[in-house]
């Protein structure tokens, strides 16, 4: 698989297949149009049944998947789950964000650990919300899991990975920050507000967001394909996280729009209940593993991030 964009690093090799689940959504439609685009096949994982060659019928809510439907994938990569920010978290929401990771994640590893011929990397999506709250303490790979929903959910769904590894294929675990887009996640929701002059800080402002741009997030995930050697977790945010603060004077500088709007802390806890940890929460993540490993980042700060965003 060839790289592709600035961070990009390894081999040219094209004509490789890669198994995406989770191709539907933001990060992953972004991966499999990257890799398609140089040349390379996607084989997207679908519920329904399948409309052509290019798809794998899969169910991931019963955590089963059939070992034969991967075979000749050089690669499978799983981005799938529920989205984190999409509803309140009610308990029954909650328990669908962990069954859609965990049950997923243990069906392609299974399948992937009872083939002959297995792919040469797994690749698994994860999230920083593995280290919880960190208030002004930078961490990185090395620091221990924190406590709560979040960091108990992801420390489950990374060892769901663990029949793949121990089948001796190289598993990477990518922990991703917040990632800057307009088509969706957290960011997709700030940038109407900003341009609609409604935007401005959440809480006190002073919790860190560990971002990431989403052209950052696509040649990192390519980057850890690509490199042999490269496995266990690796944390996919910019490596100068910032505060909300610092981020609602990019968001007002870049869109030329007034943030002088903030929302109090406890109608935030009102509204938007659990998930309300995610925006009030401070996680100051660094990706020290990416960056030994030689990655290298086109947008390295917060408005760099906002301004890639808006030319994507």
């Amino acid at each position: 698989m060839e790289a592709s964009g600035a961070g990009g690093q390894g081999g040219t090799e094209r004509g490789r297949t890669v198994a995406v689940a989770g191709a539907s959504g933001l990060i992953g439609g972004a991966l499999a149009r990257s890799l398609e685009a140089d040349g390379h096949r996607v084989r997207r994982l679908v519920r329904r049944e399948p409309r052509g060659g290019d798809e794998i019928r899969w169910d991931p809510s019963s955590g089963r998947l059939d070992p034969a439907a991967l075979a000749g994938c050089d690669a499978v990569v799983n981005l799938a789950g529920a989205g984190v920010g999409d509803r309140r978290w009610t308990e029954a929401y909650k328990r669908e964000i962990r069954d859609s990771r965990v049950r997923g994640t243990t069906a392609l590893a299974g399948a992937i650990a009872a083939m002959d011929t297995p792919p040469e990397v797994f690749l698994n999506g994860s999230a920083i919300g593995y280290y919880g709250e960190t208030g002004d303490r930078a961490v990185d790979e090395g620091a221990p899991p924190g406590r709560g929903f979040l960091p108990e959910l992801t420390v489950e769904w990374e060892a769901a990975a663990e029949p793949a590894r121990a089948a001796g294929v190289r598993t990477v675990l990518a922990r991703t920050g917040l990632v800057v887009a307009r088509q969706g996640g957290a960011w997709g929701r700030l940038f109407p507000l900003f341009r609609a002059g409604l935007g401005g800080r959440l809480g006190d402002g002073r919790q860190y967001w560990s971002f990431v741009a989403l052209r950052d997030e696509i040649d990192a995930l390519r980057h850890l394909l690509l490199t042999p050697g490269l496995e266990g977790p690796f944390n996919l945010t910019a490596p100068a996280p910032a505060t909300n603060r610092e981020v609602t004077a990019a968001m007002a500088k870049v869109l030329r729009r007034p943030a002088v709007f903030a929302v109090p802390a406890p109608v935030l806890r009102t509204v938007l209940g659990g998930m309300s940890q995610d925006v009030l929460g401070s996680a100051r993540v660094v990706p020290a593993r990416l960056l030994e490993s030689g990655f290298s980042f086109s947008c390295p700060d917060v408005e760099s991030a906002v301004r890639a965003a808006l030319r994507d």
